[in-house]
């Protein structure tokens, strides 16, 4: 266990400390901005009805998005098979019933399969599910020995120093402080989680992954506007979703998709891209996420391009140092996902990720749930540390750092029940 948090300490301090040394965090210094209107397209048109948002704004925006920041997927599976693997009526303890499903997504002819850890309580006919995926594999979300342990671990992870010990029992759990199984259970939701890596490996490598599935001819990468990593991770969780609403065991219309960090970006994108999923929450998911990137605070798009040119399309690279330069902010992704509830979370210690400009960006997205009758952020003033505010557009900024708490996952679970109950 010891050898695997040096070893993840190391990778993350290698891949950010220079850009950190040079990060601003003086908020003097955020350099003055024109935020874009969500509510004014491209065409400088007025936005005054949610029917005209539909039709009008939300398309351009989606667009934009999709072409210059995530990249577009080339094309659809060919074909995508379910398979419950394992199951068991009396997981832990006796509270829920756990399923295991295989997902395997062919095209051109190359397979690709990952695995979706489902909990669900057994007092629910038809669960609301949290769905989001884990960064270390199914079998360290908690303690169960009946989890099957990803093939992908140790492919995805030699590179960074961690090796096939890994892959014993003693690894069981190991990131179950970042999922609170047993409380999201006794509220009476379902848990599903995937293992990130098992879609595509988090590494600067376009040869693996989901991406070449989708390759043709002598194609050894993704087009200047196809998708990263991000969108990768973003259209497996919608094929998750292609589970989860045809099981007589799941409430489809209550399906919650939730990431932190990196995976919190893809949430958010996923869920603006994909209107099956109810609502949406952001964990800490900082720039290319929830954070505004015209801010210059913390991570900047230049500095998340060269420490992971991977995960966006080749285009937003030319955002490097010209954030001046892009004609959308992050508040519009985040109003992408209205009327649907939306949830952001920041840490006050995690200024790499700005928690400033993750509050401000679920501000300027609430005019546009407000042209839905929906409740949002309602100043422009932070909230105190650990003092949610709870509408259909919530925000907590609590104490600590870049993680996922308990106290995360009781604010969630409270707003959830709220929202959709």
């Amino acid at each position: 266990m010891k050898t695997y948090v040096l070893s993840a300490c190391l990778l993350f301090a290698l891949q950010t400390m220079n850009a950190q040394n040079i990060a601003n965090y003086d908020e003097s210094k955020v350099p003055e901005f024109d935020l874009p209107d969500p509510l004014t397209t491209f065409s400088n048109d007025k936005i005054r009805t949610s029917a005209s948002w539909k039709e009008q704004r939300r398309p351009e925006l989606i667009d934009f998005f999709e072409s210059q920041v995530y990249g577009k997927v080339p094309g659809t599976a060919d074909a995508i098979a379910f398979e419950v693997v394992e199951e068991s009526n009396t997981a832990l303890n006796g509270l829920a019933r756990r399923r295991q499903v295989k997902v395997t997504v062919r095209k051109n002819e190359r397979t690709l399969s990952y695995l979706i850890l489902l909990y669900l309580p057994k007092n629910i006919a038809k669960a609301p599910i949290f769905l989001g995926y884990n960064f270390h594999g199914n079998h360290t979300v908690i303690n169960d020995p009946a989890i099957i342990i990803s093939e992908a671990w140790s492919l995805n992870n030699e590179s960074i120093g961690i090796t096939n010990h890994m892959l014993t029992e003693e690894s069981r759990g190991m990131r179950s402080s970042r999922w609170a199984v047993n409380k999201i259970i006794e509220a009476g939701y379902g848990l599903a989680t995937i293992y990130y890596g098992e879609i595509d490996p988090d590494k600067n490598d376009f040869t693996d992954g989901l991406h070449s599935l989708f390759y043709t001819g002598d194609q050894k990468r993704p087009a200047r506007d196809e998708w990263g990593a991000i969108g990768a991770w973003a259209w497996a969780l919608s094929r998750a979703m292609d589970y989860l609403e045809k099981s007589a065991e799941v409430d489809r219309s209550k399906v919650i998709v939730f990431g932190h960090s990196r995976l919190g970006k893809a949430a958010l994108w996923a869920g603006a891209m994909d209107e099956r999923f109810a609502g949406v929450i952001s964990n800490d998911s900082g720039c290319g996420g929830a954070a505004l990137s015209k801010r210059k605070f913390g991570e900047t798009v230049a500095q998340i391009n060269k420490n992971f040119p991977y995960w966006f399309s080749e285009n937003f690279k030319k955002y490097n140092n010209a954030e001046e330069d892009l004609i959308v902010d992050q508040h519009e992704l985040l109003a992408l996902i209205a009327p649907r509830p939306l949830y952001v979370a920041s840490a006050k210690e995690d200024e790499w990720a700005d928690p400033r400009g993750e509050f401000l960006s679920a501000y300027y997205a609430t005019s546009v749930y407000s042209l839905f009758g929906k409740k949002g952020i309602p100043s422009n003033e932070m909230p105190p540390v650990n003092s949610p505010i709870q509408n259909t557009v919530a925000y907590h900024i609590r104490t600590g750092k870049h993680d996922v708490t308990e106290y995360d996952w009781e604010q969630y679970i409270k707003w959830a029940v709220e929202q959709f109950n």
